[in-house]
């Protein structure tokens, strides 16, 4: 259920802005959220992810789709982005950072161009959806890459 923005000033904003303590390197978080199988392991649900500039993807089951724009592995990703539930056509830019923090990292992310209106709810949605649990899957998966052997992003 999408939860009601608290003021007039959150319904109208179009864009959120977090920064994230994670405890991996930068390049591990970055093979997380761009490879299918580790990205499905750590959120519960179905996730294709073409690795690659103009690639596309589909997360959580298709709730979420789009296409990677700018990759740099290890410190960047751009991503059109949109859930399957906007109109045709309309989609946000979400920007993921990845900067070193010392044994782990930081992860910087700007959300722009969603309409207003989704501000709580997708912010919301980054904390429980993305951070929470990937904050866990990376305390059960201390050092471990699931990735095959010979996928680079």
């Amino acid at each position: 259920m999408k939860a009601l923005p608290s003021t007039a000033e959150e319904r109208a904003r179009t864009s959120l802005h977090q920064e994230v303590p994670l405890d991996a390197g930068p390049e591990r978080i970055y093979d997380i959220l761009m490879d299918s199988k580790q990205f499905a392991s750590f959120t519960g649900l179905p996730a294709t992810i073409d690795p690659n500039v103009g690639g596309s993807f589909s997360l959580f089951g298709g709730m979420i789709v789009g296409r990677n724009v700018e990759l740099a592995r290890g410190r960047l990703i751009v991503q059109a982005w949109r859930p399957a539930d906007w109109d045709p056509g309309l989609y946000s830019i979400v920007r993921f950072v990845l900067k070193p923090a010392g044994s782990g990292s930081v992860v910087v992310l700007d959300h722009s161009g969603f309409p207003p209106g989704d501000f709580d709810h997708l912010s919301i949605g980054w904390k429980e959806h993305y951070w929470q649990r990937l904050t866990t899957y990376l305390a059960t998966h201390a050092g471990s890459t699931d990735r095959a052997p010979g996928r680079g992003a």
